[in-house]
């Protein structure tokens, strides 16, 4: 394996691991920006508020883009299996 054939496979590693975390930051971004927000102009500071929203979204986008998330793992994977005898060379 040439020093090319690692940086490809390094650089397709992390961005299927940024496509695949992105959403579910996002949404617990948006979340805890509400929450502060809120928690801003009604004057209530306790902390463990912060939590159940953010968990609650982050169950539901894996819920929801979970099947996707793993078929996208899923291929990846295969690929990686079918690159195997060409790196061996």
């Amino acid at each position: 394996m040439s020093m090319g054939e690692a940086v490809d496979l390094l650089r397709s590693g992390i961005l299927q691991v940024v496509i695949l975390a992105t959403p579910i930051l996002l949404v617990a971004m948006v979340v805890g920006l509400i929450v502060s927000i809120l928690q801003a102009t009604t004057s209530i500071q306790e902390q463990t508020l912060t939590f159940v929203p953010k968990i609650a979204a982050i169950l539901l986008m894996l819920a929801l883009l979970g099947g996707w998330m793993f078929a996208s793992l899923g291929q990846y994977t295969r690929d990686l299996f079918e690159m195997i005898p060409s790196l061996a060379r």
